[in-house]
């Protein structure tokens, strides 16, 4: 609890498997031949040499909850009846948030303009999946810490757009994790810029 924690430089396990199941493979069910399989793991490598992940987290006490709405210690109110019910009698959270940078959006954006559009989709599917993958890095750590007050981190999240939690709610998030300090910015209708970046919700449970 108490001040945001940030992370200038996440090194994460490539998730390969969940980036060819975002590419549309499935294991056991679409057949790739080597030649292809080469030239998409070349690409992913590609991808990788442009993604510099951040993140920041922070501990935060459940004030109040009611039926359809999650007041926090810090004043922010999330209007959500989803969120209440994931949340159940947790009495903290961890939010997170975590952006893979913008050198991998302009590698994507010069593919898109030169239509190497084959090429543009892995590394969109490699950079969604690396952001995501450093909020469960981020889980990891929290964790550690966590074990010695006997709490521990949920593993699913929650994410502002979802469910009846409106997008709107990015922006409290975004202030309070401070993302200009990892160069993330938010646009007026609540998008996180680098594109892929991404906030979360996560529960606080005891033992």
């Amino acid at each position: 609890m108490g001040s945001v924690i940030f992370f200038n430089s996440i090194n994460i396990r490539l998730p390969r498997d969940r980036i060819y199941r975002r590419l549309g493979y499935r294991e056991h069910i679409t057949r790739i031949d080597e030649r292809r399989r080469g030239e998409i793991d070349n690409d992913i490598e590609h991808a990788l040499s442009f993604i510099n992940i951040k993140g920041a987290g922070k501990r935060v006490v459940v004030s109040v909850k009611t039926g359809d709405r999650v007041s926090l210690s810090t004043g922010e109110v999330f209007a959500s009846r989803d969120l209440a019910k994931y949340i159940g009698d947790c009495e903290e959270v961890l939010i997170m948030g975590a952006t893979a940078g913008d050198s991998i959006m302009e590698a994507i954006r010069k593919d898109t303009d030169s239509q190497n559009l084959t090429r543009g989709s892995i590394l969109d599917a490699v950079a969604s999946e690396m952001a995501d993958g450093a909020l469960d890095w981020m889980c990891d750590y929290f964790n550690r810490e966590l074990k010695r007050e006997n709490k521990t981190v949920g593993r699913s999240r929650y994410s502002a757009g979802y469910g009846d939690l409106k997008l709107e709610n990015q922006e409290k998030m975004y202030r309070m994790l401070e993302l200009e300090k990892i160069e993330v910015s938010i646009t007026e209708s609540h998008m996180l810029i680098p594109e892929k970046s991404v906030t979360a919700i996560t529960r606080i449970m005891n033992f």
